[in-house]
C-alpha cells in the first residue's frame, strides 16, 4: 500500500496491468454482478436532474424499472445507493449498440444533452474506492472480475498499468496533483524493484 493525499493505495493498481477489451467482454460490468454501480451521494442528486434528458437514450426496460424503483436504489448488502436494475440484472442505464453494452447517461453526455458522464465507480473501475466517512478513511483497491480476463490480457500485451488506463477517471475524481503524484510514487516503485 502507499499514501498519496490521505488516500490508502494498493500496489496492485500500480503494478497489475489493464485496459477494456469491449469487443471481448461485451461490457458485461454493466449486467453482471448483484447490485447496481455504487453512486456517490451527490450523484444521487445528479441523476434526479438529468434523467429527463438521459431517458430517451435508455431501452424501454431500464425507463421501466426506474420508472418503478427510482432513479437510484439502496443495496443493504452492499450498503451503498446503486443505480436501478432491471429484474435483478442489468443496470437499467445500459443500452445496446452492435452487441456491446453502453451507458445511456454516457451517450446523453456525448451528445452534449447532461454534463454528467457517468457514475465514477463506473469510470474508475476495475478500481472500487472503500469509504469510512466517520473517520475520514478512503482506500482504492484493485477489483479482480472474471469478466475482466481479456482486460487483463490486453493490458499486458500494451504494458498499461490499472492506474494508467485509467488516468482520465483518476483525475475527474481526485485531481490532477493527486494523478501526478501516484504516477511518480509508481516510478520510485518500479526503479526500486528493478
Amino acid at each position: 500500500m502507499i499514501v498519496i493525499q490521505d488516500k490508502l493505495i494498493s500496489d496492485e493498481i500500480i503494478q497489475e496491468q489493464f485496459v477494456c477489451n469491449l469487443q471481448a467482454c461485451k461490457g458485461a460490468c454493466c449486467w453482471e454482478g448483484d447490485s447496481g454501480a455504487p453512486l456517490e451521494a451527490n450523484e444521487l442528486a445528479i441523476l434526479d436532474e438529468v434523467f429527463e434528458q438521459v431517458k430517451p437514450y435508455l431501452s424501454p426496460l431500464g425507463v421501466a424499472a426506474i420508472e418503478a424503483q427510482g432513479k437510484y436504489v439502496y443495496f443493504n448488502e452492499a450498503e451503498e445507493w446503486g443505480t436501478t436494475l432491471v429484474d435483478n440484472g442489468p443496470c437499467a442505464y445500459m443500452t445496446m449498440a452492435g452487441g456491446i453494452a453502453q451507458c445511456g447517461i454516457e451517450t446523453a453526455w456525448r451528445d452534449g444533452k447532461v454534463p454528467f458522464r457517468k457514475p465514477i465507480s463506473c469510470q474508475l473501475y476495475p478500481i472500487r474506492v472503500a469509504k469510512n466517512e466517520a473517520v475520514g478513511f478512503e482506500a482504492l483497491n484493485y477489483d479482480r472480475w472474471e469478466i475482466c480476463s481479456a482486460a487483463c490480457e490486453k493490458g499486458r500485451q500494451e504494458q498499461v498499468a490499472v492506474y494508467q488506463f485509467l488516468k482520465e477517471a483518476i483525475i475527474r475524481k481526485y485531481g490532477e496533483e493527486f494523478y501526478e503524484e501516484l504516477d511518480a510514487a509508481a516510478q520510485f516503485m518500479k526503479e526500486n524493484n528493478d
